[in-house]
């Protein structure tokens, strides 16, 4: 629990936390609309550029689930510390990257320092704050989250457009610098405890499900799937790891993680919806720049601009939403957010390559709204009946789940992207007919001719997927049923000393 001390600074303390949460989460897009100008840059392909994002996902949920036996055995303001330094570091290496195959190695460097810091600074917020003020505090945490991500693509695209690719990552280093003095100055320093011991194993076996698991869902688009043996291959290491996990969740005398978190109903169904939010937000945040600019012609700060007001959806919505809860029933509110987002995605399915910005400005806004008004809810009913001594291992669960969630989601929709602009293209493709008399006098024109196809086989992807969104987003809401909503004649567990 927080001290004396930390909670008489509990607003400072908040502002380094955030900054540092901040920090790392716009990392997680804010390098979309400037993978064309890295792609120069290294010489390669669309496909490779994919692992730019992708490498630092993973590294992420690789780490984030040692942060809560790390914060235990060395103190969660030291682990704090430690993960702002390595992240400012090495976002400075990416910027100084030279090679597709360095950047790729420092975006893993920096997703394995960051880890920590989206889990430790929402444990140690729900510490700062008494239980009534649960629901405005994880309003202020899911700001610096949803935001980070949200407004990524717009600094993304202003300082491409004005500098350089670089400066997506040089823009860390004063932001690392405040969060560090702020948490230094501030946060008093706590000594780790004999914590249980390390499941070297269990731990192991997740690293096999997630690493063989994100390389089946990246490779599969160019191997065919499973006509592949490599695919085979690294399915079958991610089923195995995944068996193995569980096993020693179920069976080991000191599991990785806590198996009464699996006891939690509602931390259990927290977790599925922070997938589901995984999916639609980053999922979509990864295929619209692509649209915009490769499809529409937007440029990429054009790009960043016009998805701008998903950020000030959620934004003002969380404000709102964090005030509501307490005073609504909570799983009310998530499912208006269900709802909200669902709507967006529907409107997303009937995009067309005629359309003006209009589209893309409601639908991000109605988004925003809607996202907003899902992580505030979710988080609150995740942790509502959770034992606070269940604490670091729930944050560090709920934060792997999420990363899960973005990588699985964007790896997904890009292979179902690609699959369905190939059949849109073949379909269109054969409709075209050398001998008729219109098309035949083409002649070059034909190359032009076919390039278009592609372009409107592009935009049939893009839809068939946003379509499918909509359909996952409307079956999870009836899932809201099975949460509890926070018994608020209990708040002695939550208490702070």
């Amino acid at each position: 629990m927080a001290s004396p001390r930390d909670i008489a600074n509990r607003i400072p303390i908040t502002v380094g936390l955030m900054l540092a949460t901040l920090m790392n989460s716009l990392d997680s897009t804010i390098a979309n609309v400037a993978l064309p100008h890295m792609q120069g840059s290294f010489s390669a392909a669309g496909d490779q550029m994919t692992w730019v994002l992708t490498s630092y996902i993973v590294a992420t949920a690789l780490m984030t689930p040692l942060t809560g036996w790390l914060s235990s055995r060395v103190g969660a303001r030291n682990v704090f510390l430690v993960s702002i330094v390595g992240f400012t570091i090495t976002s400075m290496l990416c910027g100084s990257a030279s090679s597709l195959a360095e950047i790729v190695v420092f975006r893993v460097l920096q997703g394995l320092c960051g880890a920590a810091l989206m889990p430790l600074s929402q444990s140690v917020m729900l510490d700062l704050y008494p239980p009534h003020m649960v629901g405005q505090v994880m309003a202020i945490w899911g700001a610096g989250t949803l935001l980070g991500p949200i407004f990524g693509p717009l600094l993304g695209g202003w300082l491409t457009d004005n500098f350089s690719w670089r400066w997506v990552f040089y823009i860390n280093l004063p932001v690392g610098i405040l969060a560090f003095a702020a948490v230094w100055v501030f946060m008093s320093p706590d000594k780790g405890r004999k914590g249980r011991p390390f499941d070297f194993l269990g731990y192991g076996a997740l690293v096999v499900f997630i690493v063989g698991l994100q390389l089946a869902l990246d490779r599969g688009p160019d191997q065919d799937w499973f006509s592949s043996p490599e695919i085979w291959a690294e399915t079958i290491c991610a089923a195995i790891g995944l068996y193995v996990f569980l096993i020693q969740i179920v069976t080991a005398r000191h599991p990785f993680f806590d198996r009464a978190l699996a006891f939690d109903r509602n931390f259990v169904m927290g977790n599925i919806f922070g997938i589901v939010l995984g999916v639609l937000l980053f999922a979509t945040m990864a295929l619209q720049p692509p649209l915009m600019q490769g499809l529409m012609g937007y440029s990429v700060f054009g790009a960043g601009l016009v998805m701008m007001p998903r950020g000030i959806g959620s934004f003002v919505s969380m404000l709102v939403v964090g005030r509501m809860v307490g005073k609504f029933d909570t799983r009310l509110l998530l499912a208006i957010g269900l709802f909200m987002c669902s709507a967006a995605l529907l409107q997303m399915s009937h995009f067309d390559l005629s359309m003006t910005t209009m589209p893309f400005v409601t639908s991000g806004l109605i988004q925003g709204f809607g996202m907003g008004f899902m992580f505030v809810p979710m988080t609150a009913l995740c942790f509502a009946t959770l034992d606070p001594k269940l604490r670091p291992d729930g944050t560090s669960v709920f934060a792997l789940v999420r990363s899960l969630g973005q990588s699985v989601g964007i790896s997904v929709m890009e292979a179902l992207f690609v699959r369905q602009s190939a059949v849109a293209h073949g379909d269109m493709a054969a409709a075209v007919q050398p001998g008729n008399p219109v098309q035949g006098g083409m002649g070059a024109g034909l190359e032009g001719l076919n390039g278009e196809i592609t372009r409107q086989a592009a935009m049939v992807g893009y839809v068939d997927v946003f379509r499918l969104m909509f359909f996952g987003s409307l079956m999870i809401i009836p899932l809201v049923l099975f949460l509890r909503p926070p018994k608020s004649a209990a708040p002695t567990e939550l208490a702070m000393d």
